[in-house]
């Protein structure tokens, strides 16, 4: 599996440790030995409570939980208490279901183990987004299920993540849906890159919509076909890879892989490589391990791209938060990324 850093998640889980399913019964040889099965990752991060709370910019936040394509989504929304619809139940909400807002989405789907969710970077309103993180619905709370690369539920993950969008965001928040844009940490990048963004894209960048995707410590070239929509789509997409010298091994030959599948998609597009370059970016530069882009943690390098999203991919100066650091590289001749050791 794909690493944490950071040990704070497993600290708060670890509190949580105690709530453990009774084992089953398998005569006095194992009652005798005092064995116990230990809850999984999703079944302790559901004894964290779920309600209304006060984001770090007085925004307001709502967790909770809807059923989609029989899988239960934990999300996090957070935006202006007047930008809730009537029936979330937050104080001071006043649009209708189904309303259209002034605000779009940054969607953030965390990295294995849930760590982002639960901290979630993104809560902060940035540029005309509301933020939104999503808890995946896997056992050890992988984005895609599966383990490392290998993804095994990842086009049903990613189909209940564009039905949440669809058909439950709306029912909670009013929001524009023709700016809905996607920040991904470590697992939730290879989700996104390996399965929503090749079998979906259409739904979030056609004509008349602005979607723009960060792929952070993360990437798969696609795992599904993708259709004629949704290469156009992907062509209009906004697209940056961020990464660091000392990335996991196991995704250092992945990214740069990602980095060429979408290249030749916006290529078979009609994309000539300025445009592609205008486009696509990618960067490795902080001497970091996985995720950690300030070149200190996991944790506050995740927060240092979220705080910098608008400044990388929503037409901004490219430069990281509070640095110096200009992370707008074209991909066209800067695919090959090269990487100084591993993590």
């Amino acid at each position: 599996m794909l690493s944490i850093r950071s040990l704070s998640l497993l600290l708060a889980l670890g509190a949580l440790s105690a709530v453990e399913a009774a084992p089953a019964k398998k005569g006095a040889k194992a009652k005798a030995s005092g064995q116990t099965q230990q809850a999984t990752a999703f079944e302790q991060a559901q004894q964290i409570p779920q309600g209304v709370s006060t984001a770090t910019d007085g925004s307001t936040i709502l967790d909770m939980t809807a059923m989609v394509n029989n899988l239960p989504l934990r999300f996090k929304v957070s935006a202006p208490a007047d930008q809730f619809t009537t029936d979330s139940g937050v104080t001071g909400a006043t649009q209708a279901a189904n309303a259209t807002g002034t605000l779009g989405l940054n969607i953030l789907l965390h990295g294995d183990g849930g760590q982002s969710f639960f901290d979630f970077p993104n809560q902060a309103v940035q540029a005309g987004l509301a933020g939104v993180a999503v808890l995946a619905p896997d056992p050890n709370l992988f984005w895609g299920g599966g383990s490392g690369l290998d993804r095994t539920d990842g086009v049903a993950h990613a189909q209940a993540v564009a039905d949440l969008v669809a058909t439950v965001m709306p029912q909670v928040v009013a929001f524009d849906a023709a700016k809905v844009g996607f920040t991904g940490v470590s697992g939730g990048s290879l989700l996104l890159s390996g399965f929503l963004m090749p079998a979906h894209m259409a739904q979030f960048a056609s004509a008349g919509q602005q979607s723009q995707v960060l792929l952070n410590c993360g990437g798969l070239a696609p795992q599904v076909a993708v259709s004629a929509d949704n290469a156009a789509a992907l062509a209009a997409t906004r697209v940056h890879f961020q990464s660091t010298q000392q990335e996991l091994a196991l995704l250092q030959p992945a990214i740069p892989a990602a980095v060429q599948a979408y290249e030749q998609i916006a290529t078979d597009a009609g994309l000539d490589a300025a445009a592609v370059g205008a486009l696509q970016t990618l960067d490795n530069s902080p001497n970091g391990g996985h995720c950690e882009f300030d070149e200190k943690d996991f944790v506050t390098g995740v927060q240092l791209m979220a705080d910098s999203y608008s400044a990388v991919v929503q037409g901004g100066n490219g430069v990281l938060a509070g640095t110096d650091v200009n992370v707008l590289n074209p991909v066209p001749g800067n695919e090959n990324l090269v990487f100084s050791g591993a993590s």
